[in-house]
């Protein structure tokens, strides 16, 4: 495990783009998973792939990136260049435009019908760009935009696993509709991630989306999962009726939304707290 800190990036900084190696540095929190985010200076931040499975999200967001951003109507990050591995960090990382905004998860929402609408509008303008070229749902996206039946193994156990502490019977017939659609029209563009700490807001309102590791082209159902992992009530209506997407479409995306609750309960449950709540809240959303 490679520790990412202020002292490595302030060495890659000086060694590759010396014009910046006088600029703070500060981490970035809450930080994601996949990758830490360091801001550098005012302008900019600095991101680091945490591990070798989400090097190659990079060099895939340098190309798509900025051929995506003149069609969507909010901010996305905007890549300005690339830092190359060296022999302390063997793969490549990012400078980017710093865009300001809180995280969803953390940051306050004035209206959550409205940042629904907004939310929405993006994602079917993100939709409508021409796909050609575009990279294909695989491993490097983790199948995002690919067939739900490349998590069914791993959904079927953590069934078993959680049998008397869930609806088992429920769940399983959700999961099951799922796997027996398909994404029938041509591939989209997807994000792959639209989660909470990836949608940024400012004063209340949504103002960027950002993290496109999972970035790929195919069934857009993984990116409504938002529908049961941030709203609810009206604003869950709203994004529902919003989505210009059929019936079978909604099926896949409550099965996505199912496997990641499933599984994250699964490893949760013993230690109860706010991530197995939450888990246990979707899964009980998904299914009635």
């Amino acid at each position: 495990m490679i520790d990412l800190n202020v002292g490595l990036v302030r060495r890659l900084i000086a060694s590759q783009f010396p014009q910046w190696g006088n600029l703070p540095i500060s981490l970035v929190e809450p930080n994601g998973w996949d990758n830490r985010t360091f801001r550098l200076g005012d302008e900019m931040s600095v991101r680091m792939p945490s591990a070798e499975r989400y090097s190659t999200q990079v060099e895939k967001e340098h190309r798509w990136l900025p051929r995506l951003a003149p069609f969507l109507p909010l901010p996305i990050p905007d890549p300005l260049v690339m830092g190359a591995p060296d022999h302390k960090y063997p793969w490549h990382w990012s400078v980017y435009r710093w865009i300001e905004g809180d995280s969803a998860a953390t940051g306050k929402i004035h209206d959550p019908a409205e940042f629904a609408v907004a939310l929405e509008r993006f994602l079917t303008a993100l939709q409508r760009v021409n796909p050609m070229g575009g990279p294909i749902p695989g491993k490097h996206n983790f199948f995002r935009g690919g067939n739900l039946s490349v998590y069914d193994a791993e959904t079927r156990q953590a069934l078993k696993i959680l049998d008397g502490k869930i609806d088992i019977g429920t769940a399983t017939a959700v999961w099951e509709r799922a796997l027996n659609s398909r994404w029938e029209s041509s591939p989209v563009w997807v994000h792959g991630d639209v989660s909470a700490g990836n949608l940024l807001v400012k004063d209340g309102r949504l103002c960027a989306i950002i993290d496109f590791g999972n970035l790929s082209v195919g069934d857009p159902a993984c990116d409504l999962t938002i529908a049961w992992t941030l709203f609810s009530g009206k604003a869950r209506d709203l994004f529902r009726a919003s989505v210009a997407l059929d019936t079978a479409t909604w099926e896949r995306t409550r099965g996505w939304a199912l496997w990641k609750a499933l599984i994250t309960l699964r490893d949760n449950f013993a230690k109860g707290g706010s991530e197995a709540a939450k888990s246990r809240c979707i899964i009980e959303e998904v299914c009635c």
